[in-house]
């Protein structure tokens, strides 16, 4: 079976969510699944591979498609795939399934690329830079010709700053010192205990230390951070300023590495912290962009990333410009 008339695979695995997508060279989409989030960091790229592989099943039995699948391609675009020997460690691993033909038939790619190649257009040399703040954060970039731009983007020691998981801890350590004095005073002190339902920091301290609040939660307080900034405190308000200042730093930076700075391209904004557009942070993106790229078009992602990793399946099978609208049409919120 060859990529002019086969059934191609999709994938985008997420820090917080996964999904997967069959379709065909159409841009029909014959079935879909979401799971857990991909952490091969975590779990090891075979057991992390191993959920996908679950996924990929229930999507193909919403496909009608029996086992074993005979796919012309695999396109997966996957969180933690952050260095080449990672990517070619997990196309490995899925290769192994044998859904398309030998190695060529499966390209990994970091999750970014999925957020970027929705944004992008399906006509002419694409060109952009996307930045994705979820749970962390990540930029990657792409110049006409297929030059990319990216960062490692393996936490404190590559230089990250942000996301909503280190906005949570970001904001607990603020809230912990103001209230035993070492630090200024902010109503994070009382917004994130009172989230849980408790009445100081000490008492939320001591409940995360000891495990009666899952670890796991405390991204929940990322969205109490941004409502504090909202109503005016000092404290939240220069954490979220931080964060647009570093999300504005990391696409400046990949514009400038591929020659973009000066030239109207789009720089495409994702995850749940760019998605949820708070106002104090949106607006400080836009104007902090429109003095280091005054030529770049700032655009929030409001499709699934897994649309991304369609669109790049179907670039691989070389199909007719009305797929590519197909499968918009089937991800993209009604007039998105």
């Amino acid at each position: 079976m060859g990529l002019s008339d086969g059934i191609l695979l999709a994938i985008d695995g997420g820090n917080s969510k996964t999904d997967v997508a069959l379709l065909d060279v159409r841009g029909t989409v014959l079935g879909s699944a979401r799971g857990a989030g991909f952490r091969p960091q975590g779990t090891g790229a075979g057991r992390a591979v191993a959920g996908l592989a679950a996924l990929v099943a229930e999507a193909a039995g919403a496909a009608g498609l029996a086992a074993p699948l005979r796919l012309a391609h695999v396109q997966a675009c996957l969180a933690n795939a952050d260095l080449p020997a990672e990517e070619e460690q997990l196309a490995a691993e899925i290769a192994a399934y044998e859904w398309a033909p030998g190695a060529a038939g499966v390209t990994v790619v970091n999750d970014t690329f999925a957020l970027l190649r929705a944004g992008l257009s399906d006509a002419g040399e694409p060109a952009g830079v996307a930045v994705v703040c979820g749970a962390g954060i990540n930029c990657s970039g792409l110049a006409p010709g297929g030059r990319t731009a990216r960062f490692a983007a393996i936490g404190r020691i590559s230089g990250d700053w942000g996301g909503g998981a280190f906005l949570a801890e970001e904001a607990l350590w603020w809230a912990a010192r103001a209230e035993d004095g070492r630090g200024g005073a902010t109503a994070l002190a009382d917004a994130l205990p009172a989230h849980f339902g408790l009445a100081t920091m000490a008492e939320l301290i001591e409940a995360l230390h000891r495990g009666l609040i899952a670890a796991a939660r405390r991204h929940e307080l990322a969205p109490v951070l941004f409502a504090v900034a909202a109503s005016g405190d000092a404290v939240a308000r220069a954490i979220v300023t931080r964060q647009a200042e570093e999300v504005v730093t990391m696409a400046a930076t990949a514009l400038a590495r591929l020659g973009l700075l000066g030239s109207r391209v789009p720089v495409i904004l994702g995850g749940g912290v760019l998605a949820a557009r708070h106002p104090l942070l949106h607006g400080r993106i836009v104007a902090l962009l429109a003095e280091r790229a005054p030529r770049a078009v700032p655009l929030v992602l409001t499709a699934p990333p897994v649309l991304g990793a369609a669109l790049l399946a179907l670039d691989q099978a070389g199909v007719h410009s009305s797929a590519y609208a197909r499968v918009r049409a089937a991800f993209e919120p009604s007039g998105g």
